[in-house]
Formats: structure tokens, C-alpha cells, sequence
């Protein structure tokens, strides 16, 4: 009854803003902002209050920005924060006239290490999180990495819950869920295709980061449109006062990072680029089939800044980012990524905030193939444009208020397949694939006691597909390779196909059992309106993102997560346990020998089915010392059943991966010298190996059961190690360091791919010629492996 009063009064509050709005400024009030004197970076979480009125208190919001009310003047205001000295100011009449700005020093204290954090020491313990991880970027840049490569996606690898590809890939598989299943956002614009290399490497530089939430459990009601994960991720924003930089020299790749004041001291900037240099090192190469070739990925972000007045904040974002194979110039695959977006806030009171962010995220790519028998280009072009606002309301200490919508317009261009002039290749292109959603949350985090804590949200969303298209109809109703297309019905933009629409509720709750420990639970309920159809489960530049449709439902999937999360020896240590169950409906797959690319019937090609997903995940953690890092162990299975696949029976996808054990060590051993180790041990992918073979034409060809994913590759397991050294601090504005890794400390052949063939004279890459004839043939497997010992040099810098 009390929540229904304060919703009631919250919907009165929000239907008279601009009253509002005018009474909280009518209030004598004092507005600042805390910012670190040395980054000149607003500081979130500091505390303010009157010296003579201990009650009287705020907190600032993540812009460092407070107001808080004034009694009697003159008083004096006391600032403080975690490892900054405190200021204690004498506020005058005079003062209230306008917002001041606080400026907090480091405090210079004589100790081994100061860690300072917007939250409090105990949150995994005290929060309703679960299922979350925020990743500072320090301690990203601080794992052993490819190539000395540093890489968001690989770094969330590491964490409980979450599954990989294979070797050297970046894509993540959640809780069960699949990789197309996780949303990713830059500074709230999604990214289609987040991988450099066909997936090796992240789109994302790690210098041009300020933070990564991470959601795998507890989802807030203001994300949706995936069932499995939410990473989000914001750009670094540009100090006010002085130019910065930043970057590397790595082996494969270099980096730089900029940024400083842009106009004055109310807009600043922040440009980051990197770029490979591959390509340089094969034109060093004597051999004209390789010094041809080229191979490069490259990137750029771009964050603007600009303080207008007081009380709004305005943000412009930009990402692109580029890969291109080219072998001989004859054959040419290329794909990038171009995100924008707009992002305005405004403090419209005390206690009620106002975001707006305006985005376009633009996905596409590229294949040329100069031959004058069969050359072609083929490419496609998917795009997402949206507008989300929100509201934020404190209604008292104990209770935070959410509440906003969001509008997605989907425009999937056609595949256009164009042959070369003279070319005996036809001409191909599908019809377009658009859709239109809306989505209304709103949310609700209250105290019930000082032991129970509850969040709940629940989400709406609306989902249409649209014309321009064309929707096919089938003998029988359903769409089948077999099944003849009886009419097609032709559909004008904006015209309507096909309506999906659902209801996402969210709880979680926590009870504290005593200051250190506290039980958590959550349900969580998703639909996802846009899937992936594709031959890999490492993720291709080429796959096929589908909308849903007339015969493709979207996905609904329904998590229940239960945890205990203990903290020990003053927070040094943490230790948590979470189980999860999760049940996923309508989950696409392909049927046996499917087609995808160069169909404008791809539902005849897919089948849709059910799933589920079960796991436990422990954490033991370290986070204040010279030593920290985790130690992670998951034990998870994922099941699916789609009829017309694996006989109608229960089936692994190849990411079911029963047993994930992981180890994160940093090691600092004084202020020049650090050290870093990783270990992961992983059950083997799920995968169909055939169970004879036969011949036709004198060629013998391996011959597969119907049953899917019956068989494993070897356990995958693997230890990396990195080194840093750091220049002496002479107080001079460059500063240096070097990084020396090794990926695969010890040399472990992971099965990357296996081949099923012919092996002739006992030699796996046999050439027969006249002198050379063929004496034997035996069917054989051949492994492929990627990395063994990989040792990697970077240097790193700022100034």
C-alpha cells in the first residue's frame, strides 16, 4: 500500500514538472560540483553536509554535481571523499547566487595503496545486484592478452557464467544463451558486430573507455531487446583544463587517445584512434601471393562535452571502425561499424533527473571478387536508429524511482548479390526487412527494512514488422524446403505485417542476514524481437540477422537466479555463489544442410524450438592489496529441442560447456615492477563428428548421424602471463611503460578445427605427382591448432 501511495504521488509529481521545477528553485538551496583537482573529473559519491548539522547531507550524482539545503548562514560545508582531503568552506549569503565548484585533492598518506571507489566496500553484499559485474578498465589493461592486444570481450571471458567460441574469439555466451543474445551498447547506441579479425579481437579501445556494467542476472527494467546480457559500455569524456594523452605501441597494432578543453572551460573533447600495421609486414615479404595481400582492421571515437548552464549536460559520441581482406587483389571482404550518438541530461531538481538519448548504429559489409568468368559484389547494410528518455526520482532516502521510454526503428537493407560485367553468375537481391518497436519501463528500488531490500520494474514492448517487403505464403501454412510458395503479398512502407508485443516483468530482492552476508534473488522475463541464423558459433562478419516476422516468433526467455554473497576480513575478501535456471521459447536453428545466404525465403530454412539452461557459478575474489584477482568455477548445461533437428530429441548447442574453471592474479611488487597471470580450464565444445564414411566418384566423404552435437573436442585449457615495468616518475609530463606477455605459456595445442579426409601416404600434406604416386589411402582426421607459445611487446604511454 505504501508503494501504490508513492507511485500515485510519483505520477501527480510528473504530470506538473514545470511546478516542480519552479518551487525547487524558489527553495534556498546551494548547487556545486565536486571535481578532482588533478583530472579536473567530476567525483560521484562524495559526501557533503553542514558541520553544525550532521543530519543535513547529500551525496553527489555521477556528474559530481549536489544541491543541498540551506538552514543559516554563514556555516560552513564540509566535502569529502575516499582518499581525498577533506575541504571545509565557509559558505556566505553571496553564495548561493550561483553554483561553486569544489576541488578535492589526493591525500599524500604514507600507505601501501589507496583505493578509491564511487561505492560503498560492501555493495556485492548490500546491493540488489546480482549477476553483475562492473570491470573498471584498469584492471582490463592489466590481464595477459593476445598479441599484447588488450580486449574488453576477452577480459569479460573470464568471468563466472560466461562461455567462449574457441580459440582466440571474442564472442560471449551468457548464462546459455547465445552470442546474438547479448546486447552491447556504446553510450547507449548497440553495435551489430563488435569483432576485429573475425573475432579475435573487440571493436572496443580500451583507452577511450571510462567504464563497463556488465548484467548477466538482475537485468533493470530500463534495458531490454535481449535475452541473455546487457554489456554497457561509455566512452571516456575529455577533461576541462588540459591537454592529456595516452596510447601504445603494441606488435600487431598502435593507439593513441587525446583529450583536453575543446572551446573554454564548459566543452571539452576526447579522440581516440588505433590501426594494425599486418598489412606493412607482408609487403616486406619477397613472395608476390603474400606481399598482395592486405589485412587491417582500424578504429576511431570521438566524445564531446558541453556543460550548458547549471543544471544540463550535453554528450556527442561517435564510433567507426573497419575491416579489410584482400588476397591478390582479386578476392576482397570488408565490414565496419558506424555508431553515433546524442545523449542530454539535466538535474531538473534536487531529486529528479532527466536523460535523453538520441542514437543510429549502422552495420554492413562487403565481398568483391575480380574474375572474369564469375566476379561479383555482394554486400548488406543493417541499421538501427532510436530515442530513449528517462526519469530518475529520489522520492525519499529509502526509495529511487525510475521511469521512461524507448523507440527502435529497424532497417535491414536487401542482400544484393551483383554479378561483374561478362560474369556467368545471376544476379541476385532479397527484399528489405524492417520493423518498428516501443518500449515503456518503469522501475522501483525501496528499503523495506535495514535487512530487506526490494527492485521492481516491469517493461512493455511493441513490436511491429513493416513494409516495404514482401511476406510469402506456403502450402500448408508453414514455410518447408519442400513447401510450394503459393502467393507473396507485396507490402508499402510502413504497412504493417505482423504484431508481437509482451509484458517483462523484474524482482529481485535481498535480505541481510548480518553485516556481511546476504541472500539474493531475482526473476527476470525478455523478449527479443531479431535473431541470427548461422553455420558458426563464433560469429561471421557475413551472418544473417533475422527480424521476427509471420513465421519467426521472437524470443522469450525467463530467468530465476538465486545467490549468497559473503564478505570477509573487512572487505578484503568476497565470496558469492549464485544459481540460476533459465527457460528460453522460441529459439531459432538451422535445418540440416541450410542455405541462409542467398535466400529471400530464409524461414524455409530455419527451424524454431525451445530451451533451457541451468548453472552454478562461485566467486572468490580479492580486491585491496599488492596481490588481487579471482578465482572463478562454473558448472553449466544448456539444452534445446527443435523439431526436425537431432532426431526431436534434447541437444547441446556447441557452446554447452559443462565445466569453466578460471584464475585472474595481479601482482604488484613495488611502483615500477607488476605482474599479471591468467588460467582457464574448459570443458570441450559440443560438436557432430561423422561416424564412417562412403565414396562416390572414387572420393570418400565422411557420413554424419542425425543426432547433433553427440561428441566433444578435448578439454580446452590455457595460461598466460604478462610482465610491466613502468619508467621512473621524475615528475616529467611523459611518462612510459613496457608490457612483456605470453599467450599459452606452455604451449598447449587447442583444437581449433578438425578435418575429416583422405590421407595419402601417411602424409597429411601429400602432393602426388609422377615421381611421386599414391602407395596408400586411409580415411584421416586432421586437427588445426592456432597458438602455441605467442610472446608479445608493448609500450604503453601518457602525458
Amino acid at each position: 500500500m505504501q508503494f501504490l501511495y508513492r507511485f500515485l504521488i510519483l505520477q501527480i509529481s510528473f504530470g506538473l514538472l514545470p511546478l516542480i521545477e519552479s518551487f525547487a528553485q524558489d527553495k534556498q538551496v546551494l548547487e556545486g560540483v565536486v571535481l578532482d583537482f588533478a583530472m579536473n573529473q567530476p567525483i560521484p559519491g562524495a559526501n557533503v553536509y553542514w558541520q553544525d548539522d550532521l543530519t543535513n547531507g547529500v551525496t553527489t550524482d555521477l556528474d559530481g554535481n549536489f544541491q543541498i539545503q540551506v538552514s543559516s548562514l554563514p556555516a560552513k560545508l564540509i566535502i569529502s571523499f575516499v582518499g581525498f582531503e577533506e575541504v571545509i568552506r565557509v559558505i556566505q549569503e553571496k553564495d548561493i547566487a550561483k553554483p561553486i565548484k569544489f576541488f578535492l585533492r589526493v591525500e599524500d598518506m604514507d600507505l601501501e595503496e589507496v583505493t578509491v571507489s564511487s561505492t560503498r566496500p560492501d555493495e556485492n553484499v548490500r546491493s540488489l545486484d546480482m549477476g553483475k559485474s562492473v570491470i573498471p578498465i584498469q584492471t582490463i589493461k592489466n590481464i595477459p592478452a593476445l598479441f599484447g592486444e588488450v580486449d574488453l570481450l576477452r577480459s569479460l571471458q573470464l568471468l563466472p557464467g560466461v562461455q567462449t567460441a574457441g580459440e582466440g574469439t571474442t564472442g560471449l555466451f551468457v548464462r546459455g544463451g547465445s552470442a546474438d543474445q547479448n546486447l552491447l551498447q556504446i553510450d547507449g547506441a548497440p553495435v551489430y558486430n563488435p569483432s576485429h579479425f573475425f573475432g579475435f579481437f573487440s571493436v572496443f579501445n580500451p583507452d577511450a573507455l571510462s567504464g563497463v556494467d556488465f548484467y548477466k542476472g538482475n537485468i533493470p527494467a530500463n534495458f531490454g531487446g535481449r535475452v541473455s546480457s546487457v554489456i554497457d559500455i561509455s566512452l571516456k569524456e575529455g577533461n576541462f583544463e588540459k591537454i592529456r594523452g595516452e596510447g601504445g605501441i603494441g606488435t600487431i597494432s598502435s593507439r593513441l587517445t587525446v583529450d583536453g578543453p575543446l572551446l573554454s572551460d564548459k566543452s571539452s573533447f576526447s579522440i581516440s584512434g588505433r590501426r594494425t600495421y599486418a598489412d606493412m609486414f607482408l609487403r616486406l615479404s619477397s613472395d608476390p601471393s603474400i606481399n598482395s595481400n592486405d589485412l587491417y582492421f582500424y578504429d576511431l571515437n570521438g566524445k564531446f562535452t558541453f556543460l550548458l548552464g547549471d543544471r544540463d549536460k550535453l554528450t556527442v559520441s561517435s564510433y567507426y571502425g573497419a575491416d579489410f581482406l584482400g588476397l591478390s587483389a582479386q578476392f576482397g571482404l570488408g565490414w565496419s561499424n558506424w555508431v553515433s550518438s546524442v545523449n542530454w541530461s539535466r538535474n531538473i531538481s534536487e531529486n529528479m533527473f532527466f536523460d535523453m538519448n538520441l542514437y543510429h548504429s549502422s552495420y554492413q559489409y562487403n565481398v568483391n571478387f575480380d574474375d572474369p568468368d564469375n566476379g561479383f559484389k555482394w554486400g548488406n547494410t543493417l541499421a538501427e536508429t532510436g530515442l530513449k528518455a528517462t526519469w530518475s526520482y529520489q522520492a525519499s532516502e529509502r526509495t529511487l524511482l525510475n521511469w521512461g521510454a524507448h523507440s527502435q526503428l529497424y532497417g535491414f537493407s536487401p542482400i544484393s548479390l551483383d554479378p561483374a560485367p561478362g560474369s556467368a553468375i545471376e544476379p541476385f537481391a532479397t527484399n528489405p526487412r524492417n520493423g518498428f518497436q516501443n518500449n515503456i519501463f518503469i522501475g522501483a528500488t525501496t528499503e523495506i527494512s535495514p535487512k530487506f531490500s526490494i527492485e521492481a520494474g516491469l517493461r512493455w514492448s511493441f513490436y511491429q514488422q513493416q513494409g516495404k517487403g514482401v511476406d510469402y505464403r506456403y502450402e500448408g501454412g508453414q514455410p518447408s524446403p519442400q513447401a510450394e510458395i503459393l502467393d507473396s503479398l507485396v507490402f508499402k512502407r510502413f504497412e504493417r505485417i505482423k504484431t508481437y508485443q509482451g509484458l517483462e516483468p523484474r524482482l529481485a530482492t535481498r535480505y541481510l542476514l548480518n553485516e556481511g552476508l546476504s541472500l539474493k534473488a531475482s526473476f527476470n522475463r525478455n523478449f527479443q524481437y531479431l535473431q541470427v541464423a548461422s553455420n558458426s558459433s563464433a560469429g561471421l562478419p557475413i551472418d544473417r540477422w533475422i527480424l521476427a516476422g509471420t513465421y519467426v516468433p521472437p524470443i522469450r526467455g525467463d530467468q530465476v537466479s538465486l545467490g549468497i554473497f559473503k564478505n570477509l576480513n573487512d572487505n578484503i575478501w568476497e565470496i558469492s555463489a549464485e544459481g540460476y535456471y533459465k527457460d528460453f521459447k522460441n529459439i531459432i536453428d538451422l535445418r540440416q544442410g541450410a542455405n541462409i545466404l542467398f535466400t529471400d525465403n530464409v524461414e524455409t530454412e530455419i527451424l524454431a524450438g525451445n530451451g533451457y539452461a541451468y548453472g552454478l557459478e562461485l566467486l572468490l575474489r580479492k580486491n585491496v592489496g599488492k596481490t588481487t584477482g579471482w578465482l572463478s568455477y562454473t558448472y553449466s548445461r544448456t539444452w534445446r529441442r527443435v523439431e526436425g533437428i537431432s532426431f526431436d530429441q534434447w541437444y547441446n548447442p556447441r557452446f554447452d560447456r559443462p565445466h569453466d574453471l578460471t584464475l585472474v592474479v595481479n601482482h604488484e611488487f613495488n611502483k615500477r615492477w607488476s605482474a599479471g597471470l591468467t588460467f582457464v580450464y574448459t570443458t570441450g565444445q559440443a560438436v557432430t563428428f561423422p561416424i564412417g564414411s562412403y565414396e562416390i566418384d572414387n572420393q570418400r566423404l565422411p557420413l554424419f548421424s542425425g543426432v547433433r552435437n553427440d561428441d566433444r573436442f578435448p578439454d580446452y585449457h590455457r595460461m598466460d602471463a604478462s610482465v610491466t615495468w613502468k619508467n621512473a616518475d621524475k615528475g616529467k609530463k611523459w611518462r612510459g611503460s613496457w608490457n612483456f606477455s605470453v599467450y599459452n605459456l606452455y604451449g598447449r595445442k587447442n583444437p581449433f578445427a578438425y578435418q575429416f579426409t583422405e590421407i595419402y601416404n601417411d602424409q597429411i600434406n601429400f602432393t602426388p605427382s609422377q615421381s611421386n604416386p599414391i602407395t596408400s589411402r586411409r580415411p584421416g582426421t586432421v586437427m588445426t591448432y592456432l597458438f602455441t607459445f605467442l610472446p608479445s611487446v608493448t609500450y604503453n604511454f601518457n602525458f
